[in-house]
């Protein structure tokens, strides 16, 4: 059986880490790198659920997308049980489970979080869309009315729901940005997109949309990403056959719609 650290040096194939963004932290971030691992779990995110769910089922490790410590939105100054993060790490290092997470890196990275969004979309002729490696663009095989298209990405994304706006094109070249890329909506038009699917956008990103000229579609931070567990998980198995590689049952999106 692998260790913690076999998988993190297999994982940083898939994505290396010099990939990752200055300010980001990925890798083995919690546990042993010399502990073994029989099973695994893969998730988007290291909650307390998936922790518990992992000590449930006795997988020795959790492979996720967004790092649990050390990030701008999460520092970690003490680990202290009567605070959620604190609880959480506890509760992995209480069960010795190791937690390997894979971010921008893994958002860069070919056939990554980028790619499988395109993929999951139906885009063809998949190109970069930043110098940085974040975001793609491609065509659709025929051109789409918006409304028509905003309901094929919430299908094809299995969403409740997405918010959109107008940019007043028709939809088939196509930009792509899992998670939080508002800020690549300018570099999408200059490249002469129409369309550009991505999350966590305000409320001015959707006003200055039509004057872009460029359709903007907010389909959330989780529906956009959770593409990638799949990779995760073919990957994982391909690489070390005799590992039991499960995705999370209790994961998911934590935005409700009111129907």
């Amino acid at each position: 059986m692998p260790t913690a650290g076999e998988l993190e040096t297999a994982l940083f194939e898939l994505a290396p880490r010099e990939l990752a963004q200055s300010w980001d932290n990925v890798g083995l971030l919690v546990g042993d790198p010399h502990r073994q691992v029989s099973a695994v779990l893969v998730a988007l995110d290291v909650t307390q659920a998936v922790a518990d769910e992992a000590a449930e089922r006795g997988c020795g490790a959790i492979v996720a997308h967004h790092p649990l410590m050390n990030c701008a939105w999460s520092p970690v100054q003490s680990v202290r049980t009567d605070r959620p993060q604190g609880k959480l790490i506890a509760t992995l290092l209480r069960g010795g489970i190791s937690a390997i997470c894979m971010h921008t890196n893994l958002d860069s990275a070919p056939g990554g979080v980028n790619d499988a969004l395109a993929a999951a979309l139906g885009l063809e002729e998949i190109g970069p869309l930043g110098e940085d490696g974040i975001g793609r663009t491609g065509i659709l095989r025929a051109e789409m009315p918006l409304e028509a298209f905003a309901a094929h990405v919430r299908r094809s994304l299995g969403m409740e729901g997405l918010r959109y706006a107008d940019g007043g094109r028709p939809v088939r070249r196509v930009a792509v940005g899992g998670g939080a890329c508002g800020e690549y909506a300018p570099l999408a038009r200059d490249l002469g997109c129409d369309t550009f699917v991505t999350a966590d956008l305000k409320y001015h990103d959707f006003q200055n949309a039509p004057g872009l000229g460029l359709n903007l579609l907010d389909a959330g931070h989780f529906p956009t990403e959770n593409v990638v567990c799949a990779v995760l998980e073919r990957f994982l198995r391909g690489r070390f056959p005799e590992l039991t590689v499960v995705r999370s049952a209790v994961h998911g999106d934590i935005i409700r719609y009111q129907r």
